[in-house]
């Protein structure tokens, strides 16, 4: 069935509207991936949270759009967007390069809009602070379609069709581009609390580089390590939403 949505504009989809609820995530997808990702997630939460799916440009509906390759650009392009959403509290959750952009974005939050995120979620990435030398963006298209196999993170039927993985194939490689290019600015940590989620067998972050997102805060910092690898959160939904939905509530209880 083909998931409804809110005509909210490019960057927003909103696919079950809580007009009634305390607060609204705005979920970040990974690379190569889009805003029909975090579905399931706005389905569960509803209707105590909104739910919010960023959908980058070059993809699904936007897939004429040229690719953002530059992670603080891609982060202000969503600034822009946000200006109807910052009436409640809003909080961010990004799985791997998009819990990158989400810390990017919270930092434009607080030092531009004087917003500070109600919290920040992280999942499957290394803190900002903890660079990796990574190049699977210059590896050849049958490299890069090994890698997307390995992380499991695209569906097995587009990664088995030919037409419809060369359609997705230059979204997801500027994206990795994106994300193994990101240098780290230092400079003051957030405000917001940060819960970091981390696959155990995490072939791109280890369990130090996610306990090292609490360096980038000043405010409470939850960590929290689950079986399996980089897609861990795909067979560990229920409990991942379960703890954010708890934090999300002691939000509006403040």
């Amino acid at each position: 069935m083909t998931a409804v949505q809110d005509d909210i504009g490019l960057w927003i989809r909103r696919y079950h509207p809580a007009p009634d609820s305390a607060i609204r995530l705005l979920c970040l997808p990974h690379a190569g991936g889009s805003a029909s990702f975090y579905f399931p997630v706005s389905r569960s939460l509803s209707p105590t949270v909104e739910t919010l799916a960023v959908q980058y440009p070059g993809r699904q509906d936007r897939r004429s759009e040229p690719n953002i390759d530059d992670l603080p650009t891609l982060a202000r392009g969503i600034l822009g967007a946000l200006d109807g959403w910052l009436d409640k509290p809003l909080a961010l959750f990004g799985h791997s390069m998009g819990a990158t952009v989400g810390f990017e974005l919270a930092r434009m939050l607080e030092q531009e809009r004087g917003v500070v995120p109600a919290w920040l979620f992280t999942s499957g990435r290394r803190a900002p602070s903890m660079p990796r030398d990574e190049r699977i963006h210059q590896e050849s298209d049958e490299g890069f379609i090994a890698e997307l196999r390995r992380l499991n993170g695209t569906d097995g039927n587009i990664l088995g069709d030919e037409e419809m993985l060369r359609m997705i194939l230059p979204a997801a490689r500027s994206d990795y581009r994106a994300a193994e290019t990101y240098r780290y600015v230092p400079g003051a940590p957030l405000s917001c609390p940060v819960t970091a989620f981390v696959g155990n067998d995490d072939p791109k972050v280890t369990v130090a580089e996610a306990r090292a997102w609490e360096q980038h805060t000043t405010a409470e910092f939850d960590f929290h390590q689950f079986d399996g690898g980089h897609f861990y959160l795909t067979t560990h939904q229920t409990q991942l939403l379960k703890i954010m939905a708890d934090q999300l509530r002691s939000v509006s209880f403040r």
